[in-house]
């Protein structure tokens, strides 16, 4: 089949990745390029936040981490394997994704800080987003996927000359297919230089102000914010100054680490991720992919599977 794909986030080249090692002729429009995307701004640590529904996320993240660990011994795909901890003000029970990962351990008492009284300890991929989404973009180029930059705002222009089109428009699906469920949430996160760090470490007590420390090769992202219905993307300095003072405290050994930069993305959130088939008014078929909420890049290669067996059924 013919399929356009219509976003270049990781979702977007993940699908177009597959869909062209499925068989499919495949072309990639998309109004931003990957640099400049919401996935450019993720800290990128594989974990299932903020999307929904359970079952059908631990099963595409599942096969997403399966994914990541198998680029390990690719430095030109930008994914390491890390291990660190979620902190707990109060004892908690396994999370519902607890299948998706090999290994799932309680942090010793011993080893909980100041002010915690539990906590989870586990390995996962870690992406240095910059390097990932160049290597995929490179990659779908080199398998012959056409990429054109310019804004979709219909899908009946989408389905011109083609058989399908993978709609992985993220947050831009209020326009294009008029999805007023989609809800922006701001994040914002500050770049310091690596200063020997190899651990991450994460505490989500407070949900408006999820802390977290993400080690990369080069660079760790501190962060950050989930504000909901906040569409400015611009860098508020009172709130990278609480983002430093929450992430030293939480991890001393970013204190006072040379800044690198400020980043703010709008998370494309929505009460359940939407990954379904639809023909469109006798015009072609429409697979709809959008709605990760903050999980992007720990969705992204197993909704690409499921996207691949919907497109090639019709095939």
């Amino acid at each position: 089949m013919k399929v356009r794909v219509v976003g270049a986030g990781i979702v977007g080249l993940a699908c177009a990745l597959r869909l062209r090692e499925a068989g499919h002729e495949v072309e990639l429009v998309a109004a931003d390029r990957p640099e400049n995307t919401t996935s450019s701004v993720a800290a990128a640590l594989w974990y299932p936040y903020r999307a929904l529904p359970e079952q059908a996320v631990t099963r595409w993240a599942a096969r997403t981490y399966e994914v990541l660990a198998g680029m390990l011994d690719r430095p030109d795909t930008g994914v390491s394997l890390r291990t660190g901890r979620e902190l707990f003000p109060r004892p908690t029970g396994d999370p519902w994704w607890a299948d998706a990962v090999p290994t799932l351990e309680r942090v010793p008492p011993a080893g909980l800080p100041t002010g915690y009284a539990d906590g989870l300890t586990f390995a996962a991929p870690v992406v240095d987003m910059g390097t990932h989404l160049a290597w995929l973009l490179d990659r779908v180029r080199s398998l012959g996927v056409g990429v054109t930059w310019g804004r979709v705002r219909h899908l009946t222009d989408a389905l011109a000359g083609v058989d399908a089109v993978v709609n992985c428009t993220g947050l831009g699906a209020r326009e294009l297919v008029h999805d007023l469920t989609m809800t922006p949430v701001r994040g914002q996160v500050v770049i310091v230089e690596q200063n020997g760090l190899d651990a991450w470490t994460l505490d989500q007590s407070d949900p408006r102000r999820p802390t977290y420390v993400v080690p990369r090769a080069g660079t760790i992202v501190l962060g950050g914010t989930a504000e909901e219905s906040d569409e400015d993307r611009a860098v508020r300095p009172e709130t990278a100054s609480a983002i430093l003072e929450r992430c030293s405290a939480l991890v001393p050994q970013v204190a006072g680490a040379r800044i690198l930069g400020h980043r703010v993305g709008l998370r494309p959130a929505r009460p359940a991720v939407r990954l379904e088939a639809e023909d469109h008014a006798g015009r072609g078929l429409v697979v709809h992919c959008y709605g990760h909420g903050g999980a992007g890049v720990t969705l992204s290669y197993g909704c690409a599977d499921d996207v691949v067996r919907l497109v090639s059924e019709r095939a």
